[in-house]
């Protein structure tokens, strides 16, 4: 299987799926994303393999979102926003495997919505979080809003979504955001050491074990297509259209001028 946006290996029934584009800070495009979605299919159902990884190449970000020089009222390829993300947190969530979110930098935006959703997050010292989208025009109304709340509380997801503010790695691990912090010289000794322990447990165990998890919150995947489809509507007015303007221009968005 090849892949252009992604490397996928198998270290001792480990994969490793990680998004290549640091040049971009590993922000997403449409091909991105559906190239996400087959590989987390192709490990999740390969028997070999017994956990999964989800990384960012090089040592700037995890993953910070949308490409937004991909975006001009919509993303570049399919689905309700130009971006399949309903299928591609959908996978994330029902591979029957664990997804560990290895996160060395920058998890900003969409990259953030993908450690809420990921089974597991370990991160190094040098890991960054948080939400940009009130201040890009922009917003996450399904998993990254909803399901971020069961994970930190609601009123730290609030918090995250309202201010905009950015975290360390220890202050997401004290949030319930991230499982653990490591020097950033063993964080990727630390993942393959979770990932290979997982691989000793049983399958058939761990698989029913997160569709159990799932089940408490298996409603909030109509919340988030319901929530895509306004994103939808709000991407093609100006006051969204202002925040991807004004980063162009390098200046500060003028929102309100456009608020109705």
């Amino acid at each position: 299987m090849e892949f252009q946006d992604l490397l996928y290996e198998v270290r001792n029934r480990v994969a490793w799926i990680t998004i290549n584009r640091p040049d971009k800070m590993n922000a997403f495009r449409g091909t991105t994303c559906d190239e996400l979605i087959r590989a987390l299919n192709k490990a999740g159902y390969d028997r070999e393999v017994g956990c999964i990884v989800l990384a960012g190449a090089g040592d700037r970000a995890f993953c910070t979102g949308g490409d937004q020089s991909a975006h001009d009222g919509n993303y570049d390829g399919r689905g309700t926003i130009g971006l399949p993300m309903e299928e591609l947190h959908t996978a994330i969530r029902d591979v029957p495997k664990p997804v560990i979110a290895r996160v060395q930098g920058f998890a900003i935006g969409g990259g953030n919505v993908l450690c809420t959703i990921c089974d597991l997050t370990i991160c190094s010292e040098k890991a960054i979080f948080g939400q940009v989208g009130p201040k890009m025009g922009s917003v996450d109304p399904g998993y990254g809003t909803a399901f971020l709340a069961r994970v930190v509380g609601e009123k730290k997801a609030r918090e995250i979504w309202y201010l905009n503010k950015r975290y360390s790695g220890q202050e997401a691990v004290a949030m319930g955001l991230a499982n653990v912090c490591v020097p950033h010289e063993q964080l990727d000794a630390t993942v393959q050491e979770w990932a290979e322990t997982i691989c000793e447990r049983s399958p058939t165990a761990i698989a029913i074990a997160k569709r159990s998890f799932n089940m408490d919150t298996a409603h909030q995947a109509g919340i988030a297509g319901m929530g895509m489809y306004a994103l939808k509507l709000y991407y093609d007015t100006e006051e969204s259209r202002e925040g991807v303007k004004a980063l162009q221009e390098k200046r500060k968005p003028d929102f309100r001028k456009f608020a109705k």
